[in-house]
Parts: C-alpha cells; structure tokens; sequence
C-alpha cells in the first residue's frame, strides 16, 4: 500500500523528477511566471510555499535550506528580501495557477502558474480618510471660530413674510370659499330689481301725460257752445 508517500511520479526517476521541480522553483521565482502542464504546475505549488515559508522566517538555517533547493544564490538573496514585504500578511496561497488551453501536437493541458503579488491598496485608503477627516475637522473649527451676525437678521425676514403673505391670502380664501351659485342668484335679483324699479317709473308717468289731452278734448265744445 502506497500510504505517507505525497507527491507525484510523473512516469520520472526520483532524481530526474527531484532535478526538474528544482530547475522550475527557480525558474519561478526569478521570472515569477512559468508556462507549464497542469500535473507539473500543481506539484510546483508546493515546493514554492515550502520556499516561501523559508524565506519569511529568514534565519541562517532557512537560508541554507533554501540554497540547497535553488540553483541560484541571487534568485535566493532577492526571495529573501522581498518574503515579508510581499507574502508577510498572507498565510498561504503564494502562486495561482490558471488553466490555459491545450498544447498542440500532444494535446496536453497547458497552466499558467504565477506568483500572487501582495495588495496594498487598503493602507492608501486609510491615508486618504485619516486626511479627509483632518480637513473636515479644520473646517469646522474655522466655522466655528468666525462669528455669523448675518444669519441671526435673516431668520426675522423671513418670519415677517409668512405673516404679510397669510393676511393679503386671507380675503382671496374667503372669496374661494363662497360657491359660484350664490354669486350668480345675487346677480339675477339685483337685475330683476332694476326692472322692477324702471317697470314702475314708466307706468307712472305715462298716465300723468294722457291726462293735458283729455282736459283739451273736453273744452272744445264747450268753446263752439
């Protein structure tokens, strides 16, 4: 039984498939991007968190582990430099791997494996709001410090207006308030009156002149007698 033994053959001797991961570690983290096939990519991931993990605790013995993996001593020099500023916040997945496509003539399926740059994007944002508080706090003490006798007039102008504007609507509701009918049956009466009124001038002094004609009718014989 093949029990407590990690890791892939990849049809390889030990020592042929020991060689390649180390040239590929050191391949990775010197042009931080490999293109290779999805098995080899995904064992890969694991010799460089291993390396990683070296290079962020940074002894002398770490150092040494490292070497003795990485064929090259500047590729492990600049690893160890940059370990705590680029991986110190992270405890774990140090690479991504992303599947590309097929290769052609065998058709094996190819990856993409990278290291995971760091995001520092957050400690700008604490900046920026560390100093757009300042300047709000600055700005309320310079409102604060200068005095405002303007706004104390304005206020009292603008309570006067409410009052003048609610006496001169007053009427114009009362005269809201009353119905179109009423209006139009007063109109009618005070007509009908007039009529009335002149109706009763005409009929009296129509009588008064018939009145010289008939006394003239009367004399004339009278006069021939």
């Amino acid at each position: 039984m093949r029990h407590r033994k990690a890791g892939l053959k990849l049809n390889r001797t030990t020592s042929h498939r020991i060689a390649m991961f180390r040239n590929m570690v050191t391949s990775l983290f010197k042009y931080e991007r490999i293109r290779t096939t999805n098995a080899k990519a995904k064992e890969l991931k694991r010799w460089a968190d291993h390396l990683i993990t070296l290079a962020k605790r940074g002894d002398l013995h770490a150092r040494r582990q490292a070497l003795s993996i990485v064929r090259e001593k500047e590729v492990v020099h600049k690893l160890f430099e940059e370990a705590n500023q680029r991986f110190g916040t992270n405890a774990g997945g140090y690479t991504r791997v992303i599947k590309l496509g097929w290769r052609p003539g065998d058709a094996a399926p190819v990856s993409l494996i990278e290291l995971v740059v760091a995001a520092e994007k957050p400690k700008k944002k604490k900046l920026k709001k560390k100093t757009q508080k300042t300047e709000v706090a600055k700005k309320k003490v310079e409102t604060a410090e200068t005095p405002a006798p303007a706004k104390a007039a304005k206020p009292k102008k603008a309570e006067k207006k409410p009052k003048e504007a609610k006496a001169k609507r007053a009427p114009e509701k009362k005269a809201a308030e009353e119905p179109r009918g009423v209006k139009t049956e007063t109109k009618a009466r005070r007509t009908t009156a007039k009529k009335e009124t002149a109706d009763k001038e005409e009929a009296k002094a129509k009588p008064a002149a018939k009145k010289p004609k008939a006394a003239a009718k009367k004399k004339t014989p009278t006069d021939k007698k």
